[in-house]
């Protein structure tokens, strides 16, 4: 893809104050987002993946967050935005799919009356025409007797429905960029797969650039282009999606692959699971922050941030040992794993 991205995110950090020390939830983000382009955001809790979302629309309380670095949306520095200006755009260029529909849409309002309230906020039009654009995006999203679901209150819909109503919100305005935070997780399975690929058809429908949030690296593969694995508060691996399932470069890509569950696993077999825990934001190490965790570390790995190093055109890995790991991922594809189906995931066993 050419030309300017729509997203550009340069050196972002995020820092929460109020509590014992502050906490550096975003530390040193950067990552461009193309129109059309679907760019999934994944990591453990805490990694700083729906703070780095939340940035683009500038939810963050202002007296205790501390924002650095450059955000440009379609163009416009989102960080200097006043709050008037923050309104215009929010919903019009920039919308939000948020992760629990029950607790964003109002509940003493009709799903339908938000939706013509909002379109009727950015757009001078009348409230009949603003309906039955609502009743039009209804019917887009596959909500069953969209008339009548018009007029129903959040709470009498099942979670689903809810989903695909707060995506029918989100789209009520014509935005550029759809930021979908964990937007499947309270959802049963199959709702689930009939979520992602609702969200790849209207991305591609509607040319929309999407950034989507989760911790689930299956779900990550069924809607974006391309990845970004967090770590935290860094992206510590970023590059296409057949890169990343292919051949993976830093050893918490590797473990987060490794822990998935798919058709490769025999029955009885255990998922592999992350030894240890993240680290505290507020006291973050010297060098890389995965190295207590990691089977690949040395001790420069202890005393070094590492810089980002450029794998292919799109494919970056923040590590270094990338040369153990890219053995480790050769040693495996030329086992069972080189005939598996993209969809499942390397096996790649960390020395002892």
């Amino acid at each position: 893809m050419s030309g300017e991205p729509l997203v550009r995110i340069e050196d972002l950090s995020v820092t929460f104050r109020g509590g014992r020390a502050p906490v550096r939830a975003v530390g040193g983000v950067s990552l461009d987002v193309q129109r059309g382009e679907a760019v999934a955001l994944i990591g453990e809790s805490g990694s700083g993946k729906s703070v780095t979302l939340r940035t683009l629309l500038m939810l963050h309380p202002a007296r205790r967050t501390a924002i650095g670095g450059r955000v440009t949306v379609a163009g416009r520095d989102v960080l200097s935005m006043r709050e008037r200006e923050l309104a215009d755009y929010r919903g019009a260029v920039a919308a939000m799919i948020f992760q629990e529909p029950l607790l964003a849409l109002d509940p003493v309002y009709t799903v339908g009356d938000q939706i013509v309230e909002a379109i009727r906020r950015h757009e001078r039009i009348d409230a009949g025409a603003a309906r039955a654009r609502a009743l039009g995006l209804f019917e887009r999203v596959r909500i069953p007797s969209p008339e009548r679901r018009l007029a129903a209150y959040p709470h009498e819909m099942s979670g689903g429905m809810r989903q695909r109503a707060m995506i029918a919100l989100a789209l009520a305005c014509r935005p550029q960029l759809l930021l979908a935070d964990e937007p499947t997780t309270a959802l049963d399975a199959t709702v689930q797969i009939q979520v992602l690929i609702l969200l790849r058809e209207l991305q591609r429908e509607l040319g929309l650039g999407i950034v989507f949030v989760t911790h689930d690296i299956g779900a990550a593969l069924e809607v974006a282009d391309r990845i970004a694995v967090m770590y935290a508060g860094r992206i510590v691996e970023e590059g296409t999606a057949r890169e990343l399932i292919r051949a993976p470069r830093h050893p918490y890509t590797i473990a987060l692959l490794k822990g998935r569950a798919h058709g490769a696993l025999t029955r009885g077999q255990r998922l592999a699971t992350i030894g240890g825990a993240p680290p505290d934001l507020s006291q973050l190490p010297p060098g890389c922050a995965f190295a207590e965790r990691c089977a690949w570390a040395e001790a420069a790995c202890r005393g070094t941030q590492p810089e980002p190093v450029t794998l292919a055109p799109s494919h970056r890995a923040r590590c270094l040992r990338t040369d153990a790991t890219a053995a480790a991922v050769s040693a495996a594809a030329a086992g069972a794993a080189a005939t598996a189906p993209i969809s499942a995931a390397p096996h790649v066993a960390p020395p002892r």
